[in-house]
């Protein structure tokens, strides 16, 4: 078992946690040097995911999808989802279920499944369209030319490989927040945001042109892309990689560091908290109740606005993983870090 954990650490479900054992008591959590948290990656390849050609069922209720994990009763033909605990009935084409023929997605030692979605990926309605994948690309510029290159480049290189039909976003960082409107292609168009601050979803909405009072009417019946979604904000925000891929390699090719000077003895201002904010209000905005990846290439601790782990002021004797003297049981930032990153959970 050792062997394996040192060959594949994450495992099928592509899962890296700081600490491989969970405190069971609150003392035990106050003796955490490090704090609980968890690396996931959703789309990492691996030969043992089985792949299950059909669409996942979900739960009415908080949408959670059936797993390996939810108690079923093969009798009365439901299960209990086990986020919300709300009872759900199986629809017609799981009546052959039995406690000797289970769907893939039931096998205990099957944690991690994928779906290959077929023309119609939603089971109660099949009138639904199929949804693309979607990826809003944040990216910190506060980085030293090099650094920026090669992030650049693996861009570059990420973007090519994305499906056609999958919808791209583009956001950068540095001291503000910049929203590129993809759709936009004539020139540069940009939305700059303010990373001192906190930003709620609402002032997103009003300043990207996406609330209720910057929409401009229509006319008539409002225009639907191909994919589905009516003509709002997807199509200036979010665009198909096919249809932006020229674009995004000029908006790479143009891009520059963080132009914000930075004092002697300081750290770069970076608010990749409100980044995050910002990019996860866009797809709330265009993208209601759908699925998304934001894919956040950060080059340091966030220092500035929301979830800001470090001081800008970089003093000698500061070490993020430097014990205390008298307490070593902390490293500095740990109080800082956990308060920013999981107190409103």
């Amino acid at each position: 078992m050792s062997e394996m954990a040192n060959m594949d650490p994450e495992g099928i479900d592509a899962v890296r946690m700081t600490w491989n054992v969970w405190p069971r008591t609150k003392v035990e959590a106050s003796k955490c040097v490090i704090p609980l948290a968890a690396s996931i990656a959703p789309i990492r390849p691996h030969t043992d995911i089985p792949v299950l050609p059909y669409a996942p069922l979900r739960c009415k209720t908080c949408s959670a999808v059936l797993n390996a994990f939810a108690r079923v009763d093969f009798m009365a033909k439901i299960w209990i989802c086990p986020f919300c605990y709300q009872r759900n009935h199986f629809p017609p084409h799981y009546a052959m279920i039995s406690g000797t023929n289970l769907p893939g997605e039931l096998y205990p030692q099957y944690t991690t499944v994928q779906y290959a979605l077929q023309s119609f990926p939603d089971p109660n309605n099949s009138n639904a369209p199929q949804l693309p994948p979607v990826f809003v690309f944040v990216l910190d510029t506060c980085m030293i030319e090099e650094e920026l290159e090669f992030v650049k480049s693996a861009m570059k290189q990420a973007i090519g490989l994305l499906p056609e039909h999958a919808l791209v976003g583009f956001v950068s960082f540095g001291t503000q927040v910049q929203v590129h409107e993809l759709g936009f292609s004539d020139m540069s168009k940009v939305y700059v945001f303010r990373g001192s601050k906190e930003i709620s979803r609402e002032q997103v909405l009003e300043q990207l042109g996406l609330g209720s009072a910057g929409r401009r009417p229509t006319v008539g019946f409002p225009k639907v892309l191909q994919n589905g979604y009516t003509n709002t904000g997807v199509n200036r925000f979010l665009l198909p990689a096919s249809d932006c891929e020229y674009t995004l390699d000029t908006l790479l090719d143009e891009l520059q560091t963080d132009q914000w000077p930075v004092q002697a003895g300081h750290r770069a201002s970076r608010c990749t908290g409100v980044a995050l904010s910002v990019s996860a209000g866009l797809l709330a905005a265009c993208l209601p109740g759908t699925g998304a990846r934001i894919i956040a290439l950060v080059g340091g601790p966030c220092t500035e606005g929301p979830g800001t782990v470090m001081p800008l002021l970089c003093l000698a004797s500061e070490f993020l993983l430097t014990l205390k003297l008298n307490d070593r049981t902390k490293f500095y930032g740990y109080h800082l870090f956990t308060d920013a990153c999981f107190g409103s959970l």
